[in-house]
């Protein structure tokens, strides 16, 4: 936000230099970046000066040239060559000295020389009125008037606006600072309580009266919840074009393109004031204003010639015939003012700020006028900004007012009630603070002191602080008027160690981080906004259960993720696309889910694997990752926790072509697997994707209980491994579950060690290897057991799953 300082004095009247005011400004909390020189014209004419011209002749050598001397209140004239052809002796012209710096139309500037031009020495430039930014005329030299002196410098003859402009990076709750006036409000308070008595001036609207009631304009505002106030009133026999030039320094300084009278004063009162408002041309209004929303998918056309389908919740000014503008957005094409605009309805309101908000996201508009609304402006002053506008458009173009004021306000927007605990004060602030000085702080805020006890305050917070609700709030008002830097402290260090145990979250997190890293990976950190659309790609996920965004920045962050996987494949495809397609990357994050009985969090590590597993050398061939690289990587990680008591079993999710799963107690601690080939096509990735997901808070569950230790069984576990030929379609889950079924006592885990398929094999057949572990812990197993346990296997298999032995 930019601030004038010549501007910001109308309000408080000081002599305090810039840097003095930036520092106490950044002080106060609205953080001054950089001061900027501001001149109405680029240089400020510095050089530049009155010249009289004694003589002119022709010039010797060059039909069009001539040669001059010129008084510029030195003690001896000075020599110019001129080529313009209106050039005389006797006038009193601008000359612009050796050493000047002049700018083009382009803003590159040139540097005024000694030089000769045709064998004659030129001592300057006598100047039109284009090379010195003062107009775009190029017909001949300046010609100013007899009286002035030669040597007057040209910025006091055109009078140059000079001005120091703050940048100030202003945080979204202040909202009450969006404007000079709100500036120098805080402003004054800083001043207060640095002992500097000052006044805060507002501009008066004493004058404001209507000539006559020749042109009313009803107003019916159909929703009060999204306009809680409506003001409007009509000007007459205005005449509409440039506006004059302080108003014009006064937008330029802070960055704004002048348009001309009408709209720059409510530009003006807009930074002025902090109330937006818009003006719209009286002769295109159909009957009497309308307030309301309008039907879905409604077209207009707004102010930049775009146009626009408008929602059914986008709030509208209307006549009876259709929409005239994007309430407290952007106007529309056909309402607003232009040169040939003899009359005016001006439009002053307060909209609600939710619904601002939505509408500029909706149609991605960012206006001065949104930026305000959708921040909650002031709305006591909604009439004093219409009446401080429409006395400035009579000064700048002319014109009656023909209508009363015509106001819409069934229910005030009332003030907040806060209670003040003078202890609570010292205790956040840290130091004893004088209940006199916090009194005269909060009045000096426009905060009102309703009652006072030994203990505390009851105040009555102005509703243009809509930051200030709390009694957290007041108190840090209270510090920033006070000065943080006028907070004590104590020379005495203290320090506390808190003992943690070695089973904290972060320090688990930061354990397997470090395995991890140490193995190739890398972080990686998502967004945990997401596409809704990411539920449709696995039938496990609902889209019920997506938790969605009351205000999405856009569709594409709309949802809360329900899943890592997804996030992790747009990092995947980032990367891929930027020729880094051999990646190892992990993520901690949450995932979250919408439920009948309410929400849930839930904490994940992910690990993605993709591409190659090492870097092609002369002593070692490139070689793909594959399924078991990332189960060893899965292994490593519960080993390291110390995890051991897990059994595999069959892979629930559905984003899985392949893949298995690792239990605790029958709870899923880990899914791994390679991700299916139409949930990579979604992402435009290629080649295979490994993905495992741990469920976090399981492990620290498990890690976080007491140790507990069992007996080594005395007698050994036996292992046996079959290699069966089986349909393509047969799944892992399938085998698992029929061997658990087959032999419940003795059979303690199923592992799938190896699949293959390929043209060696019959067509839809693949292959999968795996090892049956068996023990009985009262007794060793016999081979006749052994055998007689893996037959059954072997047949129940054949029957029921129609498995071949290869």
């Amino acid at each position: 936000m930019k601030i004038s300082y010549n501007w910001l004095k109308q309000f408080i009247k000081t002599d305090w230099t810039s840097e003095q005011t930036s520092e106490l400004l950044t002080d106060l909390g609205l953080e001054v970046e950089v001061v900027e020189k501001y001149q109405s014209i680029k240089g400020g004419l510095e050089g530049v000066v009155v010249g009289h011209v004694l003589t002119c002749e022709k010039h010797p050598d060059a039909d069009r040239l001539k040669v001059t001397t010129v008084n510029i209140g030195l003690e001896a004239p000075v020599q110019i060559v001129c080529g313009a052809a209106n050039v005389a002796a006797g006038q009193k012209v601008p000359v612009a000295t050796i050493g000047t710096i002049l700018y083009d139309k382009e803003g590159a500037e040139f540097t005024i020389k000694k030089g000769k031009i045709r064998g004659q020495e030129s001592h300057g430039m006598i100047c039109a009125e284009d090379e010195l930014g003062l107009g775009t005329s190029h017909d001949g030299i300046m010609v100013l008037a007899e009286d002035l002196d030669p040597g007057t410098p040209a910025s006091e003859v055109f009078k140059i606006a000079n001005d120091e402009v703050f940048e100030i990076g202003l945080t979204p709750n202040r909202a009450d600072a969006m404007s000079h006036y709100g500036t120098a409000r805080d402003l004054r308070a800083g001043m207060l309580q640095r002992g500097v008595n000052i006044e805060l001036i507002t501009p008066s609207v004493s004058n404001f009266r209507v000539d006559m009631r020749t042109l009313k304009i009803d107003v019916n505002v159909e929703d009060n919840h999204l306009a809680p106030r409506y003001c409007g009133v009509t000007i007459s026999g205005i005449s509409v074009h440039e506006s004059p030039s302080w108003l014009q320094d006064r937008l330029k300084a802070i960055g704004l393109t002048p348009k001309n009278n009408i709209v720059d004063v409510t530009n003006y009162v807009l930074h002025e004031l902090g109330q937006p408002l818009h003006a719209f041309d009286a002769a295109k209004i159909n009957g009497k204003i309308i307030v309301k929303t309008v039907e879905e998918g409604t077209k207009f056309v707004t102010l930049d010639d775009v146009e626009r389908t408008l929602h059914k919740e986008d709030l509208m000014i209307c006549d009876e015939k259709g929409p005239l503008c994007i309430a407290g957005v952007f106007g529309g094409k056909k309402s607003g003012v232009s040169e040939g605009t003899t009359a005016i309805f001006l439009e002053s309101a307060y909209f609600d700020p939710v619904s601002i908000r939505k509408t500029a996201k909706r149609h991605q508009l960012s206006t001065d006028a949104s930026f305000r609304f959708e921040r909650g402006i002031d709305p006591t002053i909604t009439e004093y900004a219409l009446k401080r506008a429409a006395l400035l458009i009579q000064e700048v173009a002319g014109g009656k007012i023909t209508s009363d004021v015509v106001e819409v306000y069934p229910k005030k927007v009332e003030d907040f009630s806060v209670l003040l605990n003078f202890s609570h004060v010292s205790k956040i602030i840290g130091q004893e603070i004088s209940k006199d000085t916090i009194k005269k702080i909060l009045v000096s805020l426009d905060i009102k002191v309703n009652s006072v006890s030994d203990s505390g305050l009851g105040l009555t917070i102005p509703a243009y602080r809509v930051d200030v609700q709390r009694e957290i709030d007041v108190i840090e008002e209270i510090l920033r008027v006070y000065g943080y830097n006028n907070i004590n402290f104590s020379k005495k260090f203290n320090a506390t160690v808190a003992n943690s145990p070695r089973t904290e979250d972060y320090k688990v997190q930061n354990t397997i981080a470090s395995q991890l890293n140490s193995q190739g990976f890398h972080e990686m950190m998502a967004n945990s906004l997401t596409t809704a659309a990411y539920a449709k790609l696995s039938a496990s996920l609902k889209e019920e259960h997506n938790v969605s965004m009351l205000n999405p920045l856009s569709s594409d962050l709309a949802t809360l993720r329900q899943s890592l996987l997804f996030s992790g494949l747009e990092a995947v495809s980032y990367n891929i696309n930027r020729k880094n397609s051999d990646l190892k990357l992990f993520e901690f994050g949450k995932t979250y889910h919408k439920y009948l009985n309410g929400f849930e969090e839930h904490k994940h590590l992910s690990l993605l694997i993709s591409g190659n597993r090492n870097k092609e050398t002369w002593t070692s061939a490139q070689k793909t990752t594959d399924f078991f690289l990332l189960k060893g990587y899965v292994k490593a990680i519960l080993s390291r926790l110390g995890i051991e008591k897990i059994s595999n079993a069959p892979v629930q999710s559905d984003i899985f072509s392949e893949g298995t799963a690792i239990t605790y107690n029958n709870d899923i601690l880990v899914e791994m697997g390679v991700v299916k080939k139409p949930i990579l096509k979604h992402f435009g990735i290629k080649q295979d994707v490994y993905y495992a997901d741990f469920n976090w808070d399981l492990v620290l569950k498990i890690i976080t209980g007491k140790i507990k230790y069992t007996e080594i069984p005395k007698y050994p576990e036996v292992r046996r491994d079959l290699a069966l030929l089986i349909d393509e379609n047969t799944s892992y889950e399938s085998i698992f579950n029929l061997a658990k079924q087959t032999e419940k006592a003795l059979l303690k885990d199923v592992n799938l060690f190896d699949v293959y398929q390929g043209d060696k094999l019959p067509k839809g057949k693949k292959s999968y290897a795996l090892s049956f572990t068996i023990q009985d812990n009262s007794k060793t197993l016999t081979d006749t057991q052994i055998d007689k346990i893996m037959s059954k296997l072997q047949q129940t298999f054949e029957t029921e799953l129609g498995a071949t032995l290869r």
